[in-house]
């Protein structure tokens, strides 16, 4: 059950990679993209947060701004983001807070064990903080360009 499209995005306030701490509220009057992945420096989550780099200054043309989180560190985060060169903030949520609130924290099935987990998800947000579009269950293949195609056909 993710968040209802047109609902406002939850707020929240977490460590990031480079600016300490970041807000929700410090990106009104931009778009955000905010992904949520399982887990740093995974095939999966490699593949899917390179994508969003590789696109990073697409979506910033677009007055786009991209963050992933996860449940990792912001040691392990720094650590991922520097291996790859990511020009974008990895936001920390160790508490799970966040994940909850975006109702991305969920169980999940792995070779027949049932566990507490991350769900891939993507929410793309307005200027004003209400949330535009929710992609659930992401797969990774070409899914950041899928995202950018979306905000550009929004902003038509």
């Amino acid at each position: 059950m993710t968040l209802k499209i047109n609902s406002k995005a939850p707020s929240f306030e977490i460590p990031a990679t480079s600016v300490g701490k970041y807000s929700l509220k410090d990106s009104v009057g931009k778009y955000v993209v905010l992904y949520f992945y399982p887990k740093d420096d995974t095939p999966g989550c490699t593949i899917e947060t390179n994508d969003f780099n590789k696109l990073l200054s697409k979506f910033k043309k677009l007055n786009c701004e991209v963050f992933g989180i996860s449940k990792d560190s912001l040691k392990s985060h720094v650590k991922f983001k520097d291996k790859y060169k990511i020009k974008f903030d990895l936001l920390a949520d160790e508490e799970i807070n966040v994940l909850k609130k975006y109702k991305v924290w969920g169980k999940k099935k792995f070779m027949g064990r049932e566990f507490m987990g991350t769900i891939r998800t993507t929410y793309l947000i307005d200027k004003k903080g209400k949330i535009l579009k929710v992609w659930d269950n992401v797969k990774v293949k070409d899914h950041a360009k899928e995202v950018l195609e979306t905000l550009i056909n929004i902003k038509k």
